[in-house]
């Protein structure tokens, strides 16, 4: 079975840009949800999209990954324009999303939704039983998926019986399975114990230190965000408002009033 990615043409180097928008726009009615947002985004870094509630950051993604339309703007993946492009083949292109709310295949236990992520990926079909018959290779890599996101002994129970922790976690292995390029992670850890939390926080660290992927963090708290992003973005009423590192960005005066509700350095709150 050949490892290489569809879509991807092997590894790339850090550095690389692998994502772009430009001029990336959306209009809903009158409602301008986001607006002309340009951003390029490198292999090996992890970037936090951040801003108050409403402001565009789950809207960039879906038209980043495929769910929206764009009104305006493009979307590059290694250069090619791929804004016209279903979620799916966006996917297959090497767009992996995790989403705010699980999307998991209820019926099917643990074990078999990683089991259909993997087929995609390796594009064997739909045809669970007669597939896997025939690729050991391809159990044990699905075993090491579910051992990385501590689902091991879950494995046989159905997803729509997991508590809502463990499938999120199931989500992330899902994603895992797929071995995008690039990774969009949606409030990753939205609704998990505080017990739960680190077993994510490990998986995107790790991803992470291989430097040979692009990740993408919508997140709400801001100790996690310190503490993985190498870049912050500032999205605020649908537009690109402070774009650079965590220090810097965290400390802008505007950023302060418009994200955190906080005064500025230096004045009375």
């Amino acid at each position: 079975m050949s490892e290489k990615k569809a879509g991807t043409g092997g590894k790339k180097k850090a550095n690389a840009v692998s994502l772009e928008t430009r001029d990336l726009t959306i209009r809903f009615g009158g409602h301008v949800a986001v607006n002309s947002v340009s951003c390029a985004f490198k292999t090996g870094t992890l970037t936090a999209i951040v801003g108050p509630n409403g402001a565009g950051k789950t809207t960039y993604f879906n038209l980043i990954s495929g769910q929206l339309n764009a009104s305006a703007g493009q979307v590059l993946l290694n250069g090619k324009d791929i804004s016209r492009m279903q979620a799916s083949a966006r996917t297959h292109a090497g767009l992996g999303r995790a989403f705010q709310l699980t999307s998991l295949f209820p019926n099917l236990t643990v074990m078999e939704n990683v089991r259909l992520a993997l087929q995609a990926r390796f594009k064997l079909g739909l045809d669970m039983w007669n597939v896997w018959s025939h690729h050991k290779d391809l159990i044990q890599h699905a075993d090491q998926v579910l051992e990385s996101v501590s689902l091991t002994a879950k494995r046989n129970v159905r997803s729509a019986a997991l508590s809502h922790g463990d499938q999120r976690k199931l989500e992330v292995g899902l994603l895992i399975a797929l071995d995008p390029e690039v990774y969009m992670f949606d409030e990753p850890t939205a609704g998990m114990s505080v017990d739960e939390v680190p077993v994510i926080l490990d998986l995107i660290r790790e991803l992470k230190t291989k430097q040979d992927k692009t990740i993408l963090l919508v997140e709400h708290k801001m100790d996690v965000v310190r503490e993985l992003a190498d870049r912050i973005i500032v999205l605020h009423n649908g537009t690109l408002m402070a774009d650079g590192d965590p220090e810097t960005v965290i400390a802008s005066p505007v950023v302060q009033q418009a994200y955190l509700g906080l005064a500025p350095v230096g004045e009375a709150a």
